[in-house]
């Protein structure tokens, strides 16, 4: 390995990611020589997987559903971990005022999605699926991120958004949103996504981050002022994140079973999105 191996690394500003900057905190990344740079990405999955292909990305961690897609579709990455493998509840939402009253009324609405190929855009057709639903390209309304679909939902633009249902519960708290439905991802949600040129060169650099971070989210879900920590950072409520910090299971371990993933293939399948393709290939 060489001297401060950069590493350039996305992941989503929410409270998912926060070992890493627990990590970073601690200067254990450094300690191995590793400059990890780390980039917020509030557009999601589809901006991480853009940034991947054209190599301003080196590492992602991301969506299992968005990285696979992708990686099916062109993406020359591996996925090389689980990060999160506990499942991701994405809340159903729409505006306060909708005259959509519950979950049963989803037929030919038009969905509010960060961007194609995001993970608002995939569960989407997961959802729809899983209602025996039909979803047209026409129903998809691109808000770029929370804020901007804030804003469509509000002005009528469209009319359901999908997101983890507890980034975007402050805003049903204060009657942005209402949320009138929930959708688990039927696999593990997160993964860690390495550019193939970068893995191929930089093989012991990625082993070293992998260790690294498996020791972090050990570390910080066991801190006793962890639900103190995310509360303030994200401007969530105690009672939520405690709620959160039940359901959620941080990959600490050095093993990777990969067949989850052929779950993930067969529902993108199923839903349109990709033709199959061998486990392998991921």
């Amino acid at each position: 390995m060489t001297k401060n191996s950069i590493l350039r690394i996305g992941g989503v500003p929410e409270h998912f990611n926060l070992p890493w900057h627990y990590a970073l905190d601690k200067n254990w990344f450094a300690e191995k020589e590793i400059d990890l740079q780390w980039t917020d990405y509030p557009g999601g999955t589809g901006a991480m997987n853009k940034d991947l292909r054209s190599g301003i990305l080196d590492v992602a961690v991301i969506l299992t559903e968005g990285i696979v897609a992708d990686i099916v579709n062109g993406n020359k990455s591996k996925i090389v971990q689980w990060y999160v493998k506990s499942p991701l509840v994405w809340g159903i939402h729409v505006a306060t005022d909708s005259v959509i009253l519950n979950d049963k009324e989803f037929s030919e609405k038009k969905y509010a999605i960060s961007r194609y190929g995001s993970g608002s855009h995939l569960m989407a057709f997961v959802d729809a699926h899983q209602r025996g639903l039909e979803i047209k390209p026409e129903q998809f309304v691109v808000v770029n991120n929370l804020d901007g679909a804030v804003k469509a939902l509000t002005t009528g633009e469209a009319d359901l958004f999908m997101w983890e249902k507890f980034m975007t519960k402050p805003f049903v708290d204060n009657g942005t949103f209402r949320k009138v439905g929930e959708c688990p991802t039927p696999w593990p949600s997160f993964v860690i996504a390495v550019r193939e040129e970068y893995l191929e060169k930089n093989p012991v650099v990625i082993s070293n981050m992998l260790k690294i971070i498996q020791k972090s989210c050990k570390e910080f879900a066991a801190l006793p002022d962890v639900v103190e920590r995310i509360a303030q950072r994200f401007k969530l409520q105690p009672d939520d994140i405690k709620e959160w910090m039940k359901a959620i299971e941080w990959q600490t371990e050095t093993m990777f079973d990969k067949m989850p993933l052929d779950s993930v293939v067969k529902t993108l399948v199923e839903v349109g999105i990709i033709e199959d393709r061998r486990l392998s290939d991921l």
